[in-house]
């Protein structure tokens, strides 16, 4: 039986995402293991404003383990169903991730035809507080010489977010207005959530035992 697609399994798990608060920032399907036997590894990725929370990634991922066998797009086949929130090293592409990523450090790209700050193209910065008017408050110069710009959100074509093994100075985050409520501080967080982020695999064979 085919597998269904990402776009499909994104549609029937977004309603529930969305009512446990979270926001669904991804859907990935790929290969847990070598042969035609071998289940599939569902990757879905959400994101909320608040702290990353184990119990409740636990509970949407029962409840998402239901709903997928209860569909029963996957017929028989095997399939592992991992959930999990969003690690450093993301890029950002909307305003919400901008705003949860205040505090945090990041290499920016502009795109082509912006206005070049200090005369660059690419850097790193720390991530200030996003207007009204989606331009995002960047802190350059790091711990030495410290200082904010303003970057509209549409000028910049990539920003990714990088993993700090040492906390930022204090006067970077000043002027960066602090770290998002929530969040860890940079250069600080427990070694689990420094690359992939909290994740909860659930192994399923189409329907829940």
């Amino acid at each position: 039986m085919p597998m269904p697609t990402e776009e499909r399994v994104s549609q029937l798990v977004a309603e529930l995402v969305a009512r446990r608060g979270f926001d669904l920032e991804g859907v990935a399907i790929v290969a847990a293991g070598n042969g035609e036997l071998a289940p599939v590894r569902v990757k879905v990725t959400v994101d909320s404003d608040g702290p990353a929370n184990l119990d409740a990634i636990a509970a949407i991922s029962r409840e998402m383990s239901e709903l997928l066998d209860a569909a029963g797009d996957f017929g028989d086949s095997a399939y592992l169903l991992e959930v999990t929130t969003p690690g450093v090293e993301r890029p950002l592409t909307t305003e919400r991730h901008w705003r949860r990523a205040q505090g945090r450090k990041v290499r920016v790209k502009l795109a082509d035809g912006a206005e070049r700050i200090e005369g660059k193209a690419r850097f790193d910065a720390r991530v200030g507080q996003l207007a009204d008017d989606a331009t995002i408050a960047l802190v350059l110069g790091g711990k030495a010489k410290p200082h904010r710009v303003h970057v509209p959100v549409a000028d910049i074509a990539e920003a990714v977010v990088q993993v700090e093994f040492n906390a930022p100075g204090a006067a970077e985050l000043e002027l960066a207005g602090g770290i998002a409520p929530g969040r860890p501080v940079p250069g600080e967080e427990p070694a689990d959530l420094a690359a992939p982020g909290h994740h909860l695999d659930t192994p399923t064979e189409g329907v829940a035992e």
